[in-house]
C-alpha cells in the first residue's frame, strides 16, 4: 500500500472544469484552459502543469511517475482517449484522437502528433513536424496551414468553454 501527500491543486479561476473530470494531487491548470468530461488528471505522483489557453478533450488520461513530472505547454490541444505519462508537450501542439505520449518524451512547439500514434518514452519530436504511427516518426515539417489549423483548435476550445460556463456555471 502507498501512502500519497496530495498538494492542493492550483487552478486558474478562468479555466473551465467539466462535471465528470477527475483532478487530484499537483495539477496547476493556466487561465483561459479546459478540461473535459471524462478526462483524468493525476498528480499523484509528480506534477501535473497546463499551460494557458489548453484543452484536454474528453476521456484523456494525464499522469506522471514519481521525477518524470507531465509538463503541457501554452495553447495545446489533446484530442479525445489521448495519453499523456510524464511527458512534456510544448506550446502550439495538437496531439491527435487516442495518442499516447510516453514518460521522458518531449514534443516541439508548433508539432502534431497524429491520432493514434505512439510516441515512446524519451523520443524528442523536433519543432514544426508532423508525426504519425506506432511508434512515432516525423513524417514531414508543417506547413502555415497546418500551424493555423493548431492555434484555431485551441481558440475553439477557448470560447466552447466560455459557452459552458454560461450554460452550466456550476461545474
Amino acid at each position: 500500500m502507498h501512502s500519497y501527500t496530495f498538494q492542493p491543486q492550483l487552478i486558474a479561476p478562468s479555466s473551465w472544469l467539466a462535471p465528470t473530470a477527475t483532478i487530484l494531487g499537483d495539477v496547476r491548470i493556466g487561465d483561459l484552459s479546459s478540461i473535459w468530461f471524462g478526462a483524468v488528471i493525476r498528480g499523484d505522483v509528480a506534477r501535473i502543469q497546463i499551460g494557458c489557453r489548453t484543452n484536454i478533450q474528453d476521456l484523456c488520461c494525464l499522469h506522471a511517475d514519481e521525477g518524470v513530472p507531465c509538463t503541457i505547454g501554452d495553447g495545446v490541444t489533446v484530442g479525445h482517449g489521448a495519453i499523456i505519462h510524464g511527458a512534456t508537450i510544448e506550446s502550439d501542439v495538437l496531439i491527435g484522437m487516442r495518442a499516447t505520449v510516453l514518460n521522458g518524451a518531449r514534443v516541439g512547439t508548433n508539432s502534431i502528433v497524429a491520432a493514434g500514434a505512439l510516441v515512446p518514452e524519451g523520443k524528442v519530436i523536433p519543432p514544426n513536424s508532423l508525426v504519425m504511427g506506432t511508434p512515432a516518426k516525423v513524417v514531414r515539417q508543417l506547413t502555415a496551414d497546418d500551424t493555423q489549423r493548431i492555434l484555431k483548435g485551441a481558440e475553439h476550445y477557448v470560447a466552447a468553454s466560455r459557452a459552458y460556463m454560461q450554460t452550466l456555471p456550476d461545474a
